[in-house]
């Protein structure tokens, strides 16, 4: 159960309001770690992700960035992330029995791997990997994609926020990502 109970719309500050009705015009979700995050505007602008996926959506395409932010949740242990970017994939209709990551996937899934365990000791490998297929511009905004994900990780693994409910039916294994621990 999560540690800060979620919001109802009138106890949100008043942008934050107006944010969650734009989302509902939009047919857009509002997750539970979106509206834990509403109790404070700065600490919602602070953690937004999307803005910085999307980006890197425009570069790699969705899978890509799905396997990179599942490996980084998986490798985190976070249920709620690890949860949603299965169902992404998922809904991708990826066979995984069927299934080869590309080498650009495998760079990203060690990197992100990499990022959570110890940034400090990423093998120079890796790095190369980065720098065959990406510029110093890509990079950075991998790298970002890969931090933001991780404060999204710790954000709800500290708060234990609640698992958004139409994630209750997902499976997921962790263990169909190359090298899993």
């Amino acid at each position: 159960m999560s540690i800060v109970p979620l919001p109802n719309l009138v106890e949100m500050p008043q942008e934050a309001q107006e944010f969650v009705k734009k989302r509902i015009e939009e047919n857009k979700r509002v997750t539970n770690m979106v509206k834990t995050l509403l109790y404070s505007m700065p600490s919602f602008r602070a953690m937004e992700f999307y803005p910085v996926r999307d980006e890197l959506q425009k570069i790699i395409g969705s899978r890509a960035v799905y396997f990179y932010c599942y490996a980084i949740s998986t490798e985190n242990d976070c249920l709620v992330c690890s949860t949603y970017h299965a169902k992404l994939l998922k809904d991708l209709n990826i066979a995984f029995d069927e299934f080869e990551f590309t080498e650009i996937e495998n760079v990203l899934i060690t990197y992100g791997r990499g990022l959570v365990n110890d940034p400090n000791h990423i093998p120079d490998s890796v790095y190369e990997g980065l720098k065959k297929h990406f510029s110093s511009e890509e990079i950075v905004l991998i790298t970002t994609v890969g931090c933001k994900m991780i404060a999204s990780n710790t954000f709800n693994s500290a708060l234990k926020v609640d698992l958004d409910e139409y994630l209750y039916t997902v499976e997921f294994d962790k263990n169909v990502l190359p090298n899993s621990k």
